[in-house]
């Protein structure tokens, strides 16, 4: 059946934030391909949760070349339901790719260079069938390769028209400084940084969340549900089997799904519940709290989490009692950051 958009998708059910001092406006939420888009997955279910969530107004869709399982497949997957689905909407979409994690043996295949960038940029645009991605991000920082060398590569990569903007993910507070001046020099400013961040990741809020505000740099966070644990799925105490941590190729380990967080997490529902909200939504309100904050980046195995997480912009607000509420209980986490 051919599908055609939702005509009540930007009726508010959504909400948009600026990102950082740029013009480009993000949805609250985001669908992240990282998990469940790849060649391993069911087909029809991506598509069918990538289409619901342009029906729920969530214009923004991040990929990375190496999302999968198999590396590439993610993107694409993401490419046969662009030519299917969403071709004619291609003006409404926020696409993002990244580079810097393994794909291909040899020296050239990984981290930062200029060589490794843009030949993995072109490999990403033949992969989804587009002419150019929104978003271009340096996926990781690279501790060998000239940092100046990394920017000119993303400077370059919106010079040739491969993308509109660029961004940076995982880099630190003085790294993040530094990449903004260099491109800033290059006349291409950083739009935007990719950090993980969640009640159980809170790495950001020692520096970083400062740096961008002051260098009016917008910030998504990934993993805001910490990989499903900040959600209902192990309230019971088992791992279901269709579960991130059930998967031989999931990023989240059955042994992080722990008795104490999971008992955390039952004192944050009944919060959660008290604000009547999911644990996912109160969660994702959490990490959009912070001003400096433009997205949430979420995943998802079905479409009903897409509906459920979506729902958190309808209350972003947290009272001081509720904010102590939840500080109490995440003081007693001295477990592992999950990213």
């Amino acid at each position: 059946m051919r599908y055609q958009a939702d005509s009540e998708r930007y009726d508010g059910r959504m909400l948009y934030r600026r990102t950082g001092r740029s013009g480009l406006l993000l949805p609250a939420v985001s669908l992240g391909l990282w998990h469940n888009f790849g060649g391993v997955d069911i087909y029809e279910n991506a598509r069918a949760m990538v289409l619901r969530a342009f029906d729920l107004g969530i214009t923004h869709f991040d990929l990375a070349n190496n999302y999968g399982p198999p590396p590439g497949s993610a993107e694409e997957n993401f490419g046969r339901i662009m030519a299917q689905d969403l071709h004619s909407y291609r003006d409404e979409l926020i696409i993002s790719t990244k580079a810097g994690y393994y794909m291909w043996p040899g020296p050239y295949g990984e981290w930062g260079s200029r060589k490794y960038l843009i030949a993995s940029l072109d490999q990403s645009l033949k992969r989804m069938g587009l002419e150019y991605v929104d978003i271009f991000y340096s996926h990781r920082p690279d501790p060998n390769t000239p940092l100046e060398e990394t920017m000119m590569a993303l400077d370059y990569a919106v010079r040739s028209g491969r993308a509109l903007y660029v961004g940076i993910s995982t880099y630190s507070p003085e790294q993040t400084r530094q990449a903004a001046a260099i491109l800033r020099s290059l006349g291409t400013p950083c739009l935007i940084h990719q950090p993980a961040f969640s009640m159980f990741n809170r790495w950001i809020e020692g520096g970083l969340l400062d740096v961008l505000g002051e260098e009016g740099i917008g910030c998504i966070a990934f993993s805001p549900l910490a990989q499903g644990l900040l959600t209902n799925k192990y309230l019971g105490g088992s791992i279901p089997s269709d579960s991130r941590a059930a998967k031989s190729h999931g990023f989240l380990k059955s042994d992080e799904v722990s008795a104490k967080r999971i008992g955390m997490v039952r004192r944050l529902n009944q919060l959660a519940e008290g604000r009547s909200q999911t644990m996912a939504q109160m969660a994702i309100a959490w990490v959009l709290r912070h001003p400096q904050m433009t997205s949430a980046l979420i995943g998802a195995s079905k479409v009903s989490q897409i509906e459920d997480c979506a729902g958190a912009v309808r209350n972003l607000s947290f009272t001081e009692q509720e904010l102590n509420a939840i500080e109490a209980i995440l003081r007693d986490d001295d477990e592992p950051p999950v990213w």
